[in-house]
């Protein structure tokens, strides 16, 4: 069910799912119902119920949705921060990223973040770095799930020199000699030089059998990037 799960700090745990979970999205033509399952069995799998986890809708855009209780309908967001809801982000070739800031003598600050390609340009991670810390995150760590790497991620020469020019360290060549962009490296870059940890990389999603990946099938389902506190 999972690619990776570890403990972000005592009392917090970080996780990826891979296709054993399911589709965990509804946007992409899958039964609600089902999806609805395949969530709660999540949920239970990883010892948070009855809380659930907060999903968004995600757009690809920068906007950070600050939550301290569950809202009536999942808000239109890229980035997610919370000190007391588990917390989702649902990917399938974009950069699930999950932070977890310290706060000294109070509840850990989560959030979750989609960095696809326009986001990671227009900046969604170091605004999500920076409303952690507006919420008092002191020391933050990152793990960076699995997504489409620099040898993989083709795309026109002139989208390549653009998001370069934007974001350091993305300009990268297919294994077969064509442009590319490597959005883990220049997320890696990012949260280095707003002096966040990164912890963990994952796989490429589009070499990876076991994940979702669109650009390997258009028609496909989402896996997603977990943080929770215990208890």
């Amino acid at each position: 069910m999972f690619v990776w799960r570890g403990e972000a700090l005592p009392g917090v745990s970080v996780a990826f799912t891979n296709s054993v979970a399911g589709n965990l999205a509804l946007h992409v033509g899958d039964n609600a119902q089902d999806v609805g399952q395949r969530r709660v069995a999540l949920e239970s799998a990883v010892g948070i119920v009855p809380r659930r986890f907060q999903f968004m809708n995600q757009v690809h855009g920068t906007d950070v949705a600050v939550l301290d209780s569950p809202p009536v309908q999942a808000p239109t967001a890229d980035a997610l921060v919370s000190t007391v809801l588990p917390l989702a982000v649902m990917v399938a070739d974009c950069i699930p990223v999950i932070l977890v800031g310290e706060v000294q003598g109070g509840p850990a600050v989560l959030a979750a973040a989609h960095a696809g390609r326009p986001g990671l340009a227009a900046g969604v991670i170091p605004k999500t770095v920076s409303s952690m810390r507006e919420a008092g995150a002191e020391h933050i760590s990152a793990w960076l799930g699995p997504s489409i790497c620099g040898r993989c991620y083709e795309v026109p020469a002139a989208m390549q020199a653009e998001v370069a020019h934007t974001v350091p360290g993305t300009a990268s060549e297919t294994s077969w000699g064509t442009p590319a962009l490597d959005l883990p490296e220049g997320a890696r870059r990012q949260l280095l030089a707003h002096n966040v940890d990164v912890r963990y990389s994952g796989p490429c999603t589009l070499e990876t059998p076991g994940l979702f990946s669109y650009r390997r099938d258009r028609q496909t389902g989402r896996f997603a990037g977990l943080v929770w506190a215990h208890g």
